[in-house]
């Protein structure tokens, strides 16, 4: 099957992705395409980077005009010479060889997890955003990146796995204080699509491996998400969610505190999803009781994080004796409890 984003070029267009990623592919310090918009390349060769996270290398292009030429001279710009290129090539290679044959024979569902998981317990976001962060070799070269290097590291394992996979890209929006492009990816398990944001989930904590942007619809994702501005396939179902499959997607008051009794007795993290009706802060303050009580019942006390967007809660348990870096102070305050922020990485 031809990759995404050239399926959805126009036959002119896709003549010039060719070009551009035979030329690029072949380390050619120049090399022509047929004549379009500068614009209009600047994207394709932008696409062609989405559909082939393996080219790493070329980050940039100069256009050159010759008069009465029908071609435009493509001039690309590397970030290493030719020869440290082929060297990186064989790295990433057999590094995601090496990560992809640990599940080589899982279901489809079971990889996905695995690329996440090590995303979120092997990466860390570049908060000084170096070049190579945007890129592969950030995340499998040097364990950093920013949301654009994670999602092609994801793309990348997700291709070495046989999971189809595209990376989506949603614009900047300055009014909300989002100061950068954000990217994440689409896959499809069975017959079915869904978001997948490995940076977000690595971004809400520093002990606890996260789902909570696992297999989303687009309802769910664009809640705190912007609208994404290239091609991209609707994702209407959520049955996949990582908290729905594990059992750990609640509808009901008691089951929560029947469960938050359980890891408090075990002292164990208690993450889980509501999807009882639209989180205010009414069922909020409802929840935060119940898991107050379950937890003096066991003679312990919880401190409680809160994904609001997503509607994922986060509750932590200690002995009575013992300091809590965020308690809950009063059940009926819902200020106690701490908003985690899933971004970027930028909170961090």
């Amino acid at each position: 099957m031809e990759p995404f984003y050239y399926q959805h070029l126009i036959k002119s267009e896709q003549a010039v992705y060719h070009a551009i990623k035979t030329g690029v592919t072949a380390l050619e310090d120049h090399f022509l395409v047929p004549y379009a918009d500068p614009a209009r390349i600047s994207m394709i060769f932008f696409l062609v980077r989405l559909d082939c996270p393996e080219i790493f290398y070329a980050v940039t292009v100069k256009l050159r005009k010759w008069p009465q030429s029908d071609n435009l001279e493509i001039l690309p710009e590397y970030l290493f010479d030719k020869k440290t290129i082929r060297q990186q090539q064989k790295a990433m290679s057999a590094r995601v060889e090496k990560l992809a044959r640990v599940v080589s024979t899982k279901t489809e569902l079971e990889k996905e997890l695995y690329i996440h998981d090590f995303i979120c317990e092997n990466i860390h976001y570049d908060k000084l955003k170096k070049p190579y962060s945007h890129e592969i070799i950030g995340p499998l070269g040097h364990g950093v990146g920013v949301c654009e290097g994670i999602a092609k590291s994801v793309k990348v394992l997700c291709d070495a796995l046989g999971i189809w996979c595209i990376i989506v890209i949603s614009e900047a929006n300055p009014e909300k204080k989002i100061k950068y492009r954000h990217a994440w990816n689409i896959v499809k398990i069975g017959k079915t699509y869904y978001h997948l944001d490995a940076t977000f989930d690595l971004s809400l904590s520093k002990t606890l491996t996260r789902h909570d942007y696992f297999n989303l619809s687009d309802d769910a994702i664009f809640r705190d998400h912007e609208p994404i501005m290239t091609d991209h396939v609707p994702c209407t179902d959520g049955s996949h969610f990582y908290y729905l499959e594990k059992k750990l997607s609640f509808t009901k008051q008691e089951e929560v505190k029947k469960r938050a009794a359980q890891a408090a007795k075990k002292k164990k993290p208690f993450l889980f999803h509501w999807r009882g009706g639209y989180l205010t802060r009414e069922i909020l303050k409802e929840l935060l009781i119940d898991i107050e009580e379950a937890a003096k019942e066991k003679g312990k006390q919880a401190k409680v994080s809160l994904n609001w967007k997503q509607a994922v809660l986060c509750a932590e348990f200690e002995d009575m004796d013992e300091v809590v870096a965020v308690p809950m102070q009063n059940s009926d305050d819902v200020d106690n409890v701490e908003i985690e922020q899933a971004n970027e990485g930028e909170l961090l």
